[in-house]
């Protein structure tokens, strides 16, 4: 028996925890991979290094992207289709996934070899700053098919009723992560491109390892075990459902380059800098909301499979509640120990120093409310509502070009961090009512019938 398996007897509470921990600690791992490469860059190369990395990053959002999308929904499918008590086609499903990481790999590489250097002009990088982004996008056009494959491999094995593999793989690359960025960027001084190939090699550990397991007894499903057999349906369905996943990556990939663009036109080189300080301090909040979404996603899943409307609801209020304790907590962390945490990621630049504590007061100071966002996509995706999902994605990108446009026209720099938390508080007012309509909508549909997971 799985670890992981849920006797008939056991709570929804505890049935959400056994999924949602080891979804936040590998989203929390798969975090530590930018965090890390901050963290080194920000001390060895310093403020143009930090820059550079943040004008690189919205350019590869989309090759992490394609590994989610496909990650989660195939994983969702998968999770449907068990709680269907369907094995076979749960098998076919995560199969039909792996070879869609491979195909979307290989036009990530040829995406990156074709715009990257466009898209780093656009966001109006020059000098060091410049030459430095395009050595770590160098990497990532050979490496691509291990970053998406590595982006899809822990959602697959989680659904396969393995969370706690699809967290030991990510743990395993952040580890190696951390020791390949010493040696290439301490040691060697290979600068930005020691940090890409750092992140790569580290990947592929996840990737073999992953692949590992599904080759093992341990898997439930055994694909390897069984005839391979793969759906041209479910490829469809994977990416309609895992497309609100790639839109939710690549908005934050658009915005943050959009942020670049008017950090550099109405502040300085060292505003961009304290940009990606920010960003890697919501990172380790969104990472979080992240899991826990991603946690909740198996459950709703196999509720919906299994018409168990009722245990739906008590699985969002138990994440929503979960999700805006963990924002408080940390926003308030931030706001009382700035030098500290900011302190990470530079050697004593005063100037970012200055900088990056006003983005912490302006710019996350509705953060939690992003996590409530995330929770109203996963939920439409994890029920099959693949649309309302997209749309909720979507709207999280557009809704803040408005505030984009207009705010820095009358406060400059400061309009520039003020546009996320009014967007925020505009969609989340939307957003939350409609997820919890939908929620008590389904609910009046059928008495319960769930038979195993409780």
């Amino acid at each position: 028996m799985h670890v992981t398996e849920v006797k008939q007897g056991d709570s929804i509470t505890k049935t959400f925890w056994r999924f949602t921990i080891p979804a936040i600690a590998a989203m929390i791992v798969n975090g530590l991979y930018q965090l890390v490469d901050g963290i080194f860059v920000g001390h060895y190369i310093g403020a143009e290094g930090l820059e550079a990395i943040n004008i690189a990053w919205p350019v590869i959002a989309i090759v992490g992207g394609l590994g989610l999308m496909i990650g989660m929904g195939a994983g969702s499918l998968i999770s449907i289709y068990r709680g269907e008590d369907n094995p076979c086609k749960a098998r076919s499903a995560m199969a039909t996934g792996l070879v869609l990481t491979i195909v979307l790999g290989a036009l990530a590489s040829l995406y990156l070899l074709l715009f990257g250097d466009v898209l780093v002009k656009l966001q109006g990088a020059s000098g060091l700053a410049y030459g430095y982004a395009n050595d770590y996008l160098d990497v990532f056009k050979l490496g691509s098919v291990a970053t998406v494959i590595a982006g899809a491999l822990p959602f697959l094995i989680r659904n396969d009723d393995s969370p706690f593999v699809a967290t030991s793989m990510m743990v395993a690359g952040a580890l190696t992560n951390i020791v390949l960025d010493y040696l290439f960027i301490g040691l060697l001084g290979w600068g930005l491109k020691g940090a890409a190939v750092a992140t790569v090699l580290a990947q592929l550990v996840s990737v073999l390892m992953g692949l590992a397991y599904l080759c093992s007894s341990r898997s439930f499903l055994g694909i390897f075990r069984h005839p391979i057999k793969l759906s041209v349906s479910d490829a469809g369905q994977s990416l309609v459902l895992g497309c609100s996943s790639l839109v939710m990556f690549m908005y934050y990939g658009v915005l943050v380059g959009f942020h670049n663009r008017l950090f550099a036109e109405y502040g300085t080189p060292v505003s961009v800098a304290a940009f990606a300080v920010v960003g890697y301090l919501m990172t380790l909040y969104y990472v979080v909301a992240e899991g826990i979404a991603e946690g909740m996603q198996p459950q709703v899943s196999f509720y919906h499979g299994a018409q168990s409307y009722s245990k739906i609801a008590k699985v969002a209020k138990l994440a929503t509640m979960v999700s805006l304790t963990a924002g408080f907590i940390w926003l308030a962390v931030l706001n009382l120990f700035p030098d500290f945490v900011i302190g990470m990621f530079n050697g004593g630049n005063e100037a970012l120093l200055q900088e990056a504590t006003l983005g912490i007061r302006l710019h996350l100071s509705a953060m939690y409310l992003d996590g409530l966002i995330i929770l109203a996509s996963m939920y439409f995706l994890s029920v099959g509502k693949g649309g309302k999902s997209l749309s909720i994605s979507v709207a999280n990108m557009l809704v803040q070009f408005p505030f984009l446009y207009t705010l820095p026209k009358f406060w400059g720099v400061e309009g520039v961090w003020l546009a996320m938390p009014i967007s925020n508080v505009v969609l989340a007012s939307v957003v939350i009512p409609v997820m919890w309509h939908d929620i008590l909508k389904q609910q009046k549909k059928q008495p319960e019938l769930c038979p195993a997971m409780a």
